[in-house]
């Protein structure tokens, strides 16, 4: 696989190398040993989700609570998504920092989002189907939401009319809010945390 440092600090993307010939193709969706060699954490799946989003259906931004704490390895296995991380975790040198990555399901390319930060994407296509492979089980109540539309990060979305959000999401709390309020897990330097370019 091809790893991708970004500039939110233990976020990496990661694009499988595709063994092609006239039946299609083969390729390894991932590889615990290869995410913790970049990231310098361990990674084991607890739980495998997934959600299925029509076109123009921006979901996000989610984290969660430290503890229990969760990093997400996302994928796109139908369809095409528009693809963000957020830095916001308090006190790391990133803050506000993101990726926007392009997943497909033709690519394979996969993004490992650490502890603390924050994920969402917008569905490109109707029937667009996203999996999560996460290190911990859901615990009701440690969901951390926030608006992904919050002009204090101006995430770049890309879309061209209003997109398709839940309540929760669109009432979320700004990431000042949020912060105000204790809600955002704190920094936590890893030994392999990977680039900070600091703030978009």
């Amino acid at each position: 696989m091809d790893v991708l440092a970004t500039p939110v600090p233990g976020a990496f993307v990661f694009t499988p190398q595709a063994i092609t010939d006239e039946r299609g193709a083969f390729f390894e969706a991932l590889r615990c040993d290869q995410v913790e060699a970049a990231t310098g954490r361990p990674f084991r799946p607890e739980q495998i989700n997934y959600s299925v989003s029509r076109r123009n259906t921006l979901r996000g931004i989610h984290s969660v609570a430290v503890p229990p704490g969760q990093a997400k390895y996302v994928t796109c296995v139908r369809g095409a998504l528009r693809d963000i991380v957020v830095d916001l975790r308090v006190g790391s040198p990133a803050f506000g920092a993101y990726q926007v990555t392009h997943l497909d399901a033709a690519s394979g390319r996969s993004v490992y989002v650490p502890e603390g930060a924050g994920h969402g994407f917008l569905a490109l296509t109707d029937d667009a189907c996203i999996c999560y492979v996460v290190s911990t089980r859901y615990v009701p109540g440690t969901q951390i939401d926030i608006n992904p539309l919050d002009p204090d990060l101006a995430l770049p979305w890309g879309f061209t009319e209003p997109p398709l959000m839940s309540e929760k999401d669109a009432a979320a709390p700004g990431t000042g809010e949020a912060l105000a309020a204790g809600l955002l897990a704190p920094w936590r330097e890893a030994g392999r945390a990977g680039s900070t370019h600091g703030r978009h």
